[in-house]
């Protein structure tokens, strides 16, 4: 089943930009971009746990499996 990354939701919910999130974070912007994207193929554990931190969620909210 594929799983899908809902930065982009959670970023919308908040009024935060992905800008934002990058100066927040420390990490690139072009990370989070990409992490917005439907193209995400492979992400660092780390780079989940210091969004989850920051935003102050799970990761189960940040990744949900969807049905084929």
């Amino acid at each position: 089943m594929p799983v899908v990354v809902k930065l982009k939701e959670i970023l919308a919910e908040r009024n935060m930009s992905q800008r934002e999130l990058a100066r927040l974070t420390g990490l690139r912007p072009n990370t989070i971009s990409h992490l917005c994207s439907n193209e995400v193929d492979r992400v660092h554990l780390s780079t989940f746990d210091i969004i989850c931190k920051t935003l102050n969620i799970s990761l189960n909210e940040l990744l949900v499996q969807e049905d084929d």
